[in-house]
């Protein structure tokens, strides 16, 4: 399956640093505030708290090939997360 990357930077508020994260979603998708919808959902589910995610830090980056367990999640879910720094 090939998917959209959509990169996101927020900023985490229980201590000085911005958190990266991709949110995946089918490449054919293009509603940029549903895949912003998508990534608060993510963020939601932290146990810290966090800003919120606007137009300039959410941004299609490219298109890719993703392996058989991201592709099983983003049919289950719509969407998946693959965290790059300061997530946990």
């Amino acid at each position: 399956m090939k998917v959209a990357v959509w990169d996101t930077y927020v900023h985490r508020n229980d201590k000085d640093g911005i958190m990266h994260f991709d949110i995946l979603v089918p490449e054919d998708q293009q509603d940029a505030a549903a895949i912003r919808k998508y990534g608060e959902e993510y963020l939601n589910d932290k146990t810290f708290t966090t800003g919120h995610i606007n137009t300039d830090k959410c941004v299609f980056c490219h298109v890719e090939q993703v392996p058989q367990h991201i592709e099983e999640e983003i049919n289950r879910y719509g969407f998946a997360i693959v965290e790059l720094s300061n997530c946990e």
